[in-house]
């Protein structure tokens, strides 16, 4: 028996599972609510409000058996130019030139992951694009990853002065205090994680980023990843209505589908769900629906 087989760690997987599928319904219902009351101005194209479609999908392991699957959760209408929030729950076996880049996958390349994971695009340039995922993961070792993070398009609003950047990083300090965590550590985390290396630019303002969250007290830390998921929806809601009424100029969305392209390269070249996804035969629509809509390069 793996250690991902062990009962105590399914009962476990199923427990977070079952959150994270909680969370996702709670957070298209919330982006459909702000589709409904908007109250524009909205793009010609898109005047409708939307609403979430749900869509479940599977997958098979490398010898054809069963690994699991989830749902994919989007949204497209008069906010949301784009928006998805998944949910996946899927076990296997690492490949051998894989396995060597996760923590216990060295001893045993068998796993065990779900998690939930949302990245929103909205039309108006100044309502921020925001990115979510939380995660528990099994190999011979156990652990919890996730995190928040912000990234407004406009250059005049990717200030750290700036008030949605200040309270986006209020909202995440708080699951961090309440539950005893390094919210220093973790913030400046974000901060590296999500820098673009080839440009040598920050992503977004930032936020938190945790990974290998494994204090030896299991339901501390589920704790504390249920509150990082609770913060985000406390946070985001109210940033998006505050700017969804804003005016906006032709340069402006100019000037957010080219901050949209380097959403693009970071996510391609460098984003480890991305990447775990597509290496362990993920869904490629659910994972590649981080994309935005449209983009430009100058």
């Amino acid at each position: 028996m793996t250690l991902a087989d062990q009962p105590e760690l399914v009962a476990r997987r199923a427990r977070a599972s079952e959150w994270f599928l909680s969370l996702q319904q709670r957070i298209m219902a919330a982006f459909e609510a702000v589709e409904i009351e908007a109250e524009g101005p909205f793009f010609p194209e898109a005047t409708t409000p939307g609403k979430a479609t749900f869509k479940p999908w599977s997958r098979n392991n490398h010898d054809g058996s069963p690994g699991g699957g989830g749902t994919m959760g989007m949204i497209r209408g008069r906010v949301f130019e784009k928006a998805g929030v998944h949910v996946s729950h899927v076990h296997g076996t690492f490949a051998p030139e894989f396995a060597k880049e996760i923590p216990g996958a060295d001893a045993d390349p068998n796993f065990a992951a779900t998690g939930i994971s949302l990245i929103a695009h909205p039309w108006n340039p100044h309502a921020p694009t925001v990115h979510m995922n939380t995660r528990f993961v099994v190999t011979s070792k156990a652990w919890f990853g996730g995190g928040a993070d912000l990234t407004p398009v406009l250059v005049r609003r990717r200030e750290q002065a700036d008030p949605d950047s200040q309270a986006f990083h209020a909202a995440m300090k708080v699951p961090c205090d309440a539950h005893g965590r390094d919210y220093p550590r973790y913030k400046a985390w974000c901060d590296e994680y999500f820098h673009l290396k080839h440009r040598n630019e920050p992503r977004g303002i930032g936020g938190i980023f945790y990974d290998y969250v494994a204090t030896g007290d299991w339901e501390a830390d589920f704790a504390f990843t249920r509150a990082v998921g609770e913060a985000f929806l406390d946070a985001y809601i109210p940033i998006l209505r505050a700017n969804i009424t804003q005016p906006w100029t032709e340069a402006d969305r100019e000037e957010q589908q080219v901050r949209r392209g380097r959403y693009v390269e970071f996510n391609l070249l460098y984003d480890r769900g991305t990447i775990f996804g597509l290496r362990t035969g993920g869904n490629v629509e659910s994972i590649l629906s981080s994309m935005p809509p449209s983009v430009r390069w100058p």
